[in-house]
C-alpha cells in the first residue's frame, strides 16, 4: 500500500525526527520501499541518521516541495516520509490545497497520513486542533504521545481537540520511551536505529544491554506501527 506521511507537530522538541526515524526503520526492516525528505534546515536529523534514504527539501518553495510528490512518480507503489520541521504547517498546506493534493493522491491510491507529533502540553493540543480544522475529513490523523517528551497527556484526552480528531477516525498511539542514555549515544554519533542495535565492535558502539534497550523500543514501536494504514 503506498501512502504519504507528514510527520508533524509544529512546535520544536516534541519528537518528530525520532518519529520518522522509527517509522523509516520500520519499512527497512519490513521490506517496505520508501523515500524520506527532510524539510529541517537547521538540524538535517532525518537526513543525517538515514541518508541513504532520505534527502533534504525545502518547505517553504513549490520547487522544493514538488520533489516529494514527484516520488511517486518514480515508484508509483512506494511510501513516503516527510520530516517536518517546526512551524512549517502554513506553506504546506498552502502547497497541498493549491495542487489539490488531496484528491490527487485520492486519484493515485496514496493513502495520506498526517502524523502529529506531541508533548504533554497545551500548547500541543491546542496545534492539533488547528490540524484537524485546516484538512477536515480526508486525511488519516495519527496523534503521537510521545513519552519521551512528556509522560501524563491528560490534557489531550480531556480536549475538544482530540474529539474532533477521533471524529474523523484518528489512531491515537503510543510512542514508548527510549533510555535517555541509548538516546544521547544514537544522538551523538549520529547512528541509525539498525547500526545501534547491530553495531558491536565500533569505538562508538553501544552496550549490550544498551543495544537490547534499543531493540526492545523499536519492537515495542513497530507493534504500534503494525495497526497503522502506513
Amino acid at each position: 500500500m503506498a501512502s504519504i506521511n507528514f510527520v508533524g507537530g509544529e512546535k520544536g522538541g516534541v519528537g518528530k525526527s525520532v518519529t520518522a526515524r522509527a517509522l523509516a526503520q520500520y519499512f527497512i526492516d519490513k521490506g517496505t520501499p520508501f523515500t524520506g525528505f527532510d524539510t529541517d534546515r537547521s538540524h538535517h536529523s532525518f537526513n543525517r541518521f538515514y541518508a541513504d534514504f532520505a534527502s533534504p527539501v525545502v518547505v517553504d518553495s513549490y520547487e522544493g516541495m514538488d520533489l516529494i510528490a514527484a516520488a511517486f512518480e518514480d515508484n508509483p507503489q512506494q511510501s513516503v516520509i516527510v520530516d517536518l520541521a517546526a512551524q512549517t504547517s502554513a506553506p504546506l498546506a498552502q502547497w497541498i490545497r493549491d495542487a489539490s493534493l488531496m484528491e490527487l493522491f485520492t486519484d493515485m491510491g496514496i493513502t495520506v497520513n498526517l502524523w502529529h507529533v506531541m508533548d504533554d502540553g497545551r500548547d500541543a493540543v491546542d496545534l492539533l486542533g488547528r490540524l484537524v480544522d485546516t484538512y477536515g475529513q480526508g486525511p488519516n490523523y495519527v496523534v503521537v504521545q510521545n513519552h519521551g517528551r512528556g509522560s501524563d497527556f491528560v490534557l489531550l484526552r480531556d480536549s475538544y481537540a482530540l474529539q474532533k480528531a477521533q471524529a474523523h477516525g484518528a489512531h491515537v498511539i503510543e510512542l514508548p520511551r527510549l533510555h535517555d542514555a541509548c538516546m544521547r549515544k544514537i544522538d551523538q554519533n549520529n547512528t541509525s536505529f539498525w547500526k545501534a542495535i547491530n553495531d558491536k565492535d565500533s569505538s562508538d558502539a553501544l552496550g549490550m544491554l544498551e543495544r537490547q534497550r534499543v531493540k526492545t523500543w523499536l519492537k515495542n514501536c513497530y507493534s504500534v506501527f503494525d495497526k497503522l494504514p502506513v
